[in-house]
């Protein structure tokens, strides 16, 4: 029910990822009522994979997080993460409110042991693939171990999605030398020297769209993540929009964007943002994933594409697992 466009673009999204996966099961949570009337063929043709769940009550996009959490209980985001808690659910995927959805998934799932904070992390358009990263927005200011500890919960990400045994990480940093940086940076590049990660130190913006070639995993903080990630859309729109405007200029110019029509598709696919929508809350007892809230049909259709491969590849058992064996180290030390 949540994103700009609610049932508009997240129904058609899943109905299109039920037709091209045949064992996935979605369930739709929201107003009971007006989804079963939207979706009266489908509920005949998926009979045993689409569900609904009924929710009374739905959060705003610019609704209070503390608002939310305590005055809608039976918000369709809320009952959602509520079936992940109880095995219903294997993943929770909304276009929701950022912020409520960050508080109820917190509040609901519970963090895993040894985490302190949860982190937003999601695939960035590169040169050769795509690069990973994280904290995309979730927490402002992090110390040094908070940014240790998204590292860790990155590189299993990466292991488990991308099938890298050993996934480079890098320190997102204002120049790769040794002296540059804010002191959370450098005493969080000394935890990752000291820790087992492939860490190879500092690295700059411009490797955010550098590509697995450069580095595998990029850690910095939410609020320098943010700022990125935002960058980053921005002028893939730029480039875009730049190019519409040029070749629509004259009659000579259209016909020079004919001849080269299949090179500018085969580069709007390379930046497409809809085609990396989706991110993980990791830190959390359970599978969250948050699309972009003016996601399209074809991005939200992405966001649910990436909770089924995370479930698949069980992220979330391998970062508890991850930070069992480090708490069991500790006692054993």
């Amino acid at each position: 029910m949540g994103g700009d466009f609610g049932a508009k673009v997240t129904l058609p999204a899943a109905l299109q990822c039920l037709q091209k996966n045949p064992t996935l099961t979605l369930i739709l949570v929201g107003d009971e009522d007006p989804l079963k009337a939207q979706l009266t063929q489908a509920l005949i043709d998926y009979p045993d994979r689409l569900k609904i769940q009924h929710a009374s009550q739905q959060v705003a996009m610019d609704e209070s997080p503390v608002k939310a959490l305590k005055n809608k209980k039976d918000s369709s985001m809320r009952v959602a993460i509520n079936l992940v808690r109880d095995g219903k659910a294997d993943a929770c995927v909304s276009a929701g409110n950022t912020g409520a959805l960050m508080a109820t998934a917190r509040f609901v799932l519970k963090m895993i042991p040894g985490i302190d904070r949860p982190a937003i992390i999601s695939t960035l358009p590169s040169t050769y693939g795509h690069t990973h990263a994280l904290d995309l927005g979730a927490n402002v200011d992090c110390s040094a171990q908070h940014l240790h500890q998204f590292a860790l919960m990155g590189v299993e990400v990466v292991k488990a999605v991308e099938g890298i045994e050993n996934p480079s990480v890098g320190l997102l940093n204002i120049g790769e030398e040794e002296v540059k940086g804010n002191e959370q940076v450098k005493a969080a590049a000394e935890l990752l020297k000291a820790s087992s990660l492939n860490y190879i130190g500092y690295v700059e913006g411009d490797s955010l769209t550098a590509g697995p070639e450069k580095v595998d995993l990029i850690v910095c903080d939410g609020f320098v993540g943010n700022v990125a990630l935002k960058s980053i859309e921005g002028a893939a729109k730029m480039i875009g929009f730049s190019l519409k405007t040029a070749f629509s200029k004259n009659y000579l110019t259209k016909f020079a964007g004919l001849l080269i029509l299949p090179i500018l598709k085969s580069f709007k696919e390379r930046i497409d943002p809809r085609l990396y929508n989706g991110a993980s809350f990791l830190g959390l007892r359970g599978l969250v994933i948050k699309s972009h809230g003016g996601a399209d049909v074809l991005a939200f259709e992405t966001a649910i594409h990436l909770a089924e491969i995370e479930a698949e590849k069980k992220v979330t058992e391998k970062i508890i697992a991850k930070f069992e064996a480090i708490a069991l180290e500790k006692e054993t030390a």
